[in-house]
């Protein structure tokens, strides 16, 4: 099976982004950006993006962040 297709296929940056419950200002904080920039972007898709952003937004919008936490 091919993993990781339907994440890129049709769903926009804000779908994916309210998947991993995180506002406009969360994702541009953890990407180091101005909230203007990743609104600017929320209605394309993510296979749509230029590729340097592109690689910066992936693993935050598949959640792969949230596999190193530890948890007390």
């Amino acid at each position: 099976m091919f993993f990781g297709l339907e994440f890129k296929d049709k769903k926009t940056v804000k779908e994916l982004r309210k998947n991993q419950h995180l506002t406009a200002k969360e994702l541009a904080d953890k990407l180091k950006l101005d909230t203007v920039d990743i609104l600017k972007i929320d209605d394309l898709r993510l296979k749509d993006i230029t590729e340097p952003l592109r690689s910066k937004l992936t693993p935050i919008l598949r959640g792969d962040y949230m596999d190193n936490m530890t948890w007390l």
